[in-house]
Formats: structure tokens, C-alpha cells, sequence
């Protein structure tokens, strides 16, 4: 089970829809990396002005990007849960027992830009920057270029699980 809450502070003329898709990305990458827990995943969709804010609020980098990554969870390797495991009491709500991976915040005025760069659909972009984003509150990273690797293979896959191809429309 998941429990994925949405914050639209942009106002998105589709939340359903758009529910729908990030819910899609979450349970492919739940399944695909076997993740053994329910889980929590906060998501704020918001501009260009308020991601640069927290941009430089909380990574002191003064400019806007597509998406921003906030893992709750320690990681000495990629996708390794026993450091949660170990601090139940830290890594896990209470109340529901689920696995609090974090927090996740998208510019839908990049979505926007970077689909029609790139030439395919919002839908796609909005996957593809879950995807991105749900590997870093894994603790994965593309800070070297195996890294890199591994990352833009694991995101290429969840996509493809659930049919968000580069043409989706």
C-alpha cells in the first residue's frame, strides 16, 4: 500500500489525472525495486518562483529546477532499507507502520518547458521527474557517471512498466 499526498499549490487543471500518474510511477517503482513496505511519499506541485525559494532555502542554490528531492531515509548503498530497518522509531510513522521515504517538489512550469524541449508530453515529463525523484529518496544519485548510469536505466524501466514512453501523449 501507498499513501502518496499531493500539495497542488500551482493549481493543475488536471488532479485526477496527474494523481493518477504519479500513483502509476510510485507503485512501478515499489514493485520493481521490491521495496518489502507501505509507504509515504509527500508531493508538492508548484512554479518556478516557490521551487527556486526552496531551491535556495534549503540547498542554497539560488535558482528554479523541475524537481527537488528530500529523502527522509539513511543510505549507505542505493535501495539498501536495513539502515531503516535498524531506526524503526526514525524511519517509520508510528501510526500506520508505513516506511516515510519524503518529500518531493515539481515545477510544473518546467513540466511544461521541458516537454516541449524535449517533445513529448507533459504526462511523460511528469512520470519521468517522479521516477528521477523517487530513485533519490532511495538514496540513489548521478553525481558520478556510473552512477548516472545505473539511474537513467532504473527511471527508463519504472517509465516503461507503466507505458510512459517519449511518445505518450
Amino acid at each position: 500500500m501507498i499513501n502518496l499526498e499531493i500539495e497542488d499549490d500551482y493549481g493543475v487543471d488536471n488532479p485526477e489525472e496527474l494523481k493518477g500518474i504519479l500513483e502509476d510511477v510510485l507503485v512501478s517503482f515499489m514493485e520493481m525495486l521490491e521495496v518489502p513496505y507501505s509507504c509515504d511519499v509527500s508531493v508538492t506541485l508548484t512554479d518556478d518562483d516557490s521551487i527556486r525559494e526552496i531551491n535556495r532555502d534549503m540547498r542554497e542554490i539560488d535558482k528554479s529546477t523541475d524537481v527537488l528531492s528530500f529523502p527522509l531515509l539513511p543510505f549507505e548503498t542505493p535501495g539498501d532499507l536495513s539502515l531503516a530497518e535498524a531506526d524503526r522509531a526514525g524511519c517509520f510513522d508510528p501510526d500506520t507502520g508505513n516506511l516515510l521515504l519524503g518529500d518531493v517538489v515539481i515545477s510544473i512550469d518546467h513540466v511544461k518547458a521541458q516537454a516541449i524541449s524535449y517533445n513529448h508530453s507533459e504526462k511523460r515529463e511528469i512520470a519521468f521527474l517522479m521516477a528521477h525523484s523517487l530513485l533519490h529518496l532511495l538514496g540513489y544519485d548521478h553525481e558520478t557517471e556510473d552512477e548516472r548510469i545505473e539511474m537513467e536505466k532504473l527511471q527508463e524501466e519504472i517509465l516503461n512498466r507503466k507505458g510512459y514512453t517519449r511518445d505518450v501523449q
